[in-house]
């Protein structure tokens, strides 16, 4: 790979989108549509609130508007709302959010419990539209329901662990959700497999499509950054590798 190419992966990964707590530094820089700036808070690694991540007025960061748990990623939705999505049971679950119709909460309200709870998002107002994909989905393209607060984005790579018969089949996928089209396209990773890697340990935990040549590049954690061949499924080679 040549040394250009090589540079502007690991800028364009830099900026990638990762999962709740590990990834916070990625969230999206917000702001609501009244003009609030918003920022997020990492609440650490112990205590009653370890691993949670917040958002709220930076004046205010003791009533935060939103709180997200493990593997919670948010997206911007436009100039000024907000999506996140996260796995939820067999589903991929998608929330939009209306950034001036959150209220605010006392951290008091989710200390103790959240962190080790199911839930992934603690909002006291409910979203303002969401929808699920079912993770079990086949490799190809299926249509999808997209309610028209998530619609208005074009593409958006989800990895999410994949169900795998043996350790010779894909144990990760890539779900290529392309909400304004109400299609999603499921990549199974065939590379990534228990015969292969250590499945836990080493996981995808983003992922990207380089605008030049349209391929999708990603960070397996354990492992190294990659790049996809044009199919989407098969590993290029390695960006970087952990030793």
């Amino acid at each position: 790979m040549p040394a250009p190419i090589r540079s502007s992966i690991r800028q364009q990964l830099a900026s990638t989108i990762g999962p709740a707590p590990w990834y916070w530094k990625t969230f999206p820089t917000v702001r609501s549509p009244s003009g609030r700036k918003l920022v997020w808070a990492h609440h650490g690694d112990q205590g009653p609130l370890g691993y949670v991540v917040t958002l709220g007025l930076e004046s205010e960061m003791e009533r935060p508007l939103l709180a997200l748990n493990t593997y919670c990623r948010p997206f911007a939705l436009g100039a000024d709302g907000l999506g996140v999505w996260c796995p939820e049971g067999r589903n991929l679950r998608l929330c939009a959010f209306d950034l001036d119709h959150l209220k605010p909460f006392d951290l008091s309200e989710i200390a103790g419990w959240f962190k080790q709870s199911g839930e992934r998002i603690y909002s006291a107002a409910a979203p303002a539209a969401e929808c699920e994909v079912p993770v079990g989905l086949a490799a190809g393209t299926h249509k999808i329901v997209v309610p028209a607060a998530l619609a208005q984005i074009d593409e958006l790579i989800a990895p999410t662990s994949y169900r795998a018969m043996s350790n010779d089949d894909p144990a990760f996928a890539l779900f290529v959700l392309y909400l304004r089209a109400g299609l999603v396209e499921v990549l199974p990773q065939q590379w990534f497999t228990a015969a292969q890697y250590q499945i836990g340990p080493q996981w995808i935990s983003r992922a990207a499509r380089d605008p030049d040549s349209h391929r999708i590049f990603g960070e397996c954690f354990g492992a190294g950054t990659f790049l996809l061949e044009e199919g989407g499924c098969r590993l290029a080679e390695w960006v970087e590798k952990v030793a």
